[in-house]
C-alpha cells in the first residue's frame, strides 16, 4: 500500500510562503547541498505528485523552465492536481482529479507503486488533514522568522498529535522533522 507524504518548508513561526503569493525567498535559508540531495532521495520514493490548484500552476511554471536532475524528475513523474474550477493540465504527465477528493485519494493509496507527496498546497494539505489520508509529515524549518506569511497549517477542529520518528540537521540550520500523525490520540 502507498502512503501519502506531505512536504513542506516552512519558517520557524510556520508560514510556508511570505506575506506575498509565491514569496518563497525563506528557501534559500535552508538550501544547500544537503537538502538537494534529501530531495533526490525523496523523488527517487515517488510514484506520485498530488497538487492543489494553485501550487500545481506555481510549479508547472517554474520546473518547466529549470534544467538539472531535479527538473528532469518534476516534469517526468506523474501529477495529480486536486480541483474543482481547473479542467486542463498541461504539465507534461499531469491530470485533474475533480472527482470525490477522499475517496480517489484512498483508491490511489491502495493501488502498488511508489509513495504519494504531496508538496506545498496548504489547502489541499488541510483537506487531507481532515479526511486523516496524510501517513507521515517531512517539515523542514527553515532558519527564519518571516513575522508574516501565510500559515502551513490552517485552522481546523480539534487538534493533531504528532509522533516524532526522525530529525536531520542540515548545514545551512534547517532542520527536517519527520512526523506521524495520531489520528485517533486524543
Amino acid at each position: 500500500m502507498r502512503r501519502l507524504i506531505v512536504w513542506n518548508l516552512m519558517s520557524l513561526d510556520g508560514s510556508f510562503e511570505g506575506f506575498d503569493k509565491w514569496d518563497l525567498s525563506m528557501h534559500e535559508t535552508a538550501w544547500g547541498e544537503d537538502l538537494e540531495a534529501f530531495s533526490l532521495e525523496q523523488l527517487n520514493d515517488a510514484g506520485v505528485l498530488l497538487f492543489g490548484r494553485v501550487t500545481y500552476e506555481g510549479m508547472a511554471a517554474h520546473w518547466t523552465k529549470a534544467t538539472g536532475e531535479i527538473a528532469d524528475f518534476m516534469n517526468s513523474i506523474e501529477k495529480i492536481v486536486v480541483s474543482r474550477t481547473l479542467k486542463d493540465a498541461d504539465w507534461n504527465n499531469s491530470r485533474v482529479l475533480d472527482a470525490d477528493m477522499p475517496e480517489a485519494i484512498r483508491k490511489l493509496k491502495a493501488e502498488p507503486g511508489k509513495n504519494i507527496y504531496a508538496f506545498g498546497s496548504a489547502e489541499l494539505v488541510a483537506q487531507l488533514l481532515r479526511h486523516k489520508l496524510v501517513d507521515e509529515y517531512r517539515l523542514c524549518l527553515a532558519p527564519v522568522v518571516l513575522g508574516k506569511g501565510n500559515p502551513l497549517f490552517k485552522p481546523f477542529e480539534g487538534q493533531l498529535r504528532m509522533r516524532l520518528k526522525e530529525t536531520r540537521p542540515l548545514k545551512t540550520g534547517a532542520v527536517i522533522l519527520f512526523y506521524e500523525p495520531r489520528y485517533n490520540a486524543s
